[in-house]
């Protein structure tokens, strides 16, 4: 019986063997470099801006007192039967009158630039929408009325 190795096998013990060796010239050159330099924190630099416990514990008694700084939940609302004269800056310009407005796009054909007659806005906060829609839907833009609802997934 004769030890017979196919191509792959040889191939595979090749890689590795280069891969072993690899590591090994990894590991020598770790140990040359020697140990690194941790650098030194305060405590200050790590807590940041972080309230004291007695601030804290003021805000929980008194929630009313507390400034939010959370942003809204975003909502990406879909405006059809555009018109073809209808910009990114037009949409954009006539939903930031309901709220803070993240993006307008509105959708044109790869090859032409062409507008397809509908685009989407993505209203800062969701709480903004539900008057966009009512105030927009059925309204005229570029001299076409358009139609305003909340963009669902495409199945």
């Amino acid at each position: 019986m004769s030890n017979y190795y196919s191509p792959g096998k040889r191939q595979r013990e090749s890689v590795q063997a280069r891969k072993k060796q690899e590591k090994a010239q990894e590991r020598a050159e770790k140990r040359a470099r020697g140990p690194r330099e941790l650098p030194v924190v305060s405590a200050d630099e790590i807590n940041g801006n972080l309230p004291s416990i007695a601030d804290a514990m003021k805000n929980i008694e008194n929630p009313g007192l507390v400034e939010r700084s959370a942003s809204g939940i975003r909502v990406r609302l879909f405006v059809g039967s555009l018109s073809s004269a209808t910009s990114d800056s037009d949409l954009r310009a006539a939903f930031e009158a309901f709220g803070p407005v993240v993006d307008a796009v509105v959708m044109v054909e790869r090859g032409t630039n062409i507008s397809r007659g509908f685009g989407f806005v993505t209203m800062g906060n969701r709480k903004d929408a539900p008057r966009a829609i009512e105030a927009l839907h059925g309204s005229e833009l570029k001299g076409s009325l358009i139609v305003v609802n909340v963009a669902t997934e495409r199945r």
